[in-house]
């Protein structure tokens, strides 16, 4: 077994659709290929949103696909004291605040474009001239002190990657007040101590990689992990796959009759695996696949493709 590890870090704050499917199945593909570990992490700490059953459901529809892990499931939400020990290294070091400003007040003040994810970046002068140096207060937002530099990694699929999140977010955040940790944060924690060395999603992430890639810095979490980010799935309007597409549930394609092998054959469709849109294995998905061949453009999930995966 190679020393290498990834993981698959589904969210239950809804159901896995055919862009995380297709993700998912990259990423497993990518790990069984090469003698990687996986670790299967579940992300639940977006608490109002998490819909009840939906952890079961995602790892019996990952596994009725036909992927597996190793190890047992992390719960992020079943421990939550290694991130509030992460946030009292951050305040050690001067490097978090508490921020109790709403988006509209940050938005007002801002006086600024708004950066690549549409939220208004925050202004460096609203930070105040005294950090405190205890996390000392869970239940309000805590910002990062996002250094004024440019971030610079080279992505195994996307390529070389500059991002300034100092420009582009300005300090975000890293403690919510719902006494939880922000994603930032809950990832990079949890990523340094599963021992994962290589982190495969989608292309929308990749802002928050150099986001993360100073939480690591500021943490002492090195090395930094190798990144390989995918282009999304979209619609035909060229939108990120969403209720607007209709219903691209993988457990409503299933409840309809649809295999997982008809589901697998797709996503080797999307991946240039094959030349036209026929059954496969998630093992023979697996033996086939070939990063390499993946398109650089943004998979478009088409009428045709849906109307294939109901075809009996």
């Amino acid at each position: 077994m190679s020393s290498r590890a990834t993981r698959l870090a589904p969210s239950p704050t809804g159901a896995l659709h055919l862009g995380n499917l297709r993700t998912f199945l990259v990423n497993w593909a990518l790990a069984r290929r090469d003698g990687w570990s996986i670790a299967m992490r579940i992300e639940d700490l977006d608490g109002p949103r998490v819909k009840p059953g939906a952890i079961e459901q995602t790892l019996d529809i990952l596994r009725w696909i036909g992927l597996d892990w190793d190890g047992p499931i992390r719960i992020q939400s079943a421990d939550l004291e290694p991130y509030i020990e992460a946030m009292r290294q951050l305040a050690d070091h001067g490097c978090v605040y508490p921020c109790e400003l709403t988006r509209s007040e940050i938005e007002a003040a801002a006086a600024a474009p708004h950066g690549p994810e549409g939220e208004s970046p925050f202004p460096a002068a609203m930070r105040p001239t005294v950090l405190p140096r205890r996390f000392d207060n869970v239940d309000t937002n805590w910002r990062f002190v996002a250094p004024d530099r440019t971030i610079e990694f080279d992505d195994h699929f996307a390529g070389h990657i500059e991002r300034s999140p100092a420009r582009d977010c300005g300090d975000f955040v890293v403690w919510t007040r719902r006494g939880q940790p922000a994603y930032q944060l809950a990832v990079v924690v949890d990523d340094a101590s599963q021992g994962i060395t290589d982190v495969v999603r989608g292309d929308d992430l990749i802002d928050s990689a150099a986001r993360q890639m100073l939480l690591i810095e500021a943490l002492g979490l090195g090395p930094q992990p190798r990144y390989t980010h995918l282009p999304l799935v979209v619609g035909e309007d060229g939108r990120r796959l969403a209720k607007r597409h209709g219903d691209t549930r993988i457990a409503q394609y299933r409840d309809q009759g649809a295999s997982a092998e008809r589901l697998v054959g797709l996503m080797a469709f999307w991946c240039s695996l094959s030349a036209r849109r026929e059954p496969m294995s998630a093992d023979e998905f697996r033996d086939a696949f070939d990063l390499s061949t993946l398109p650089r453009e943004k998979t478009t999930f088409t009428c045709e493709d849906d109307r294939w995966l109901n075809e009996r």
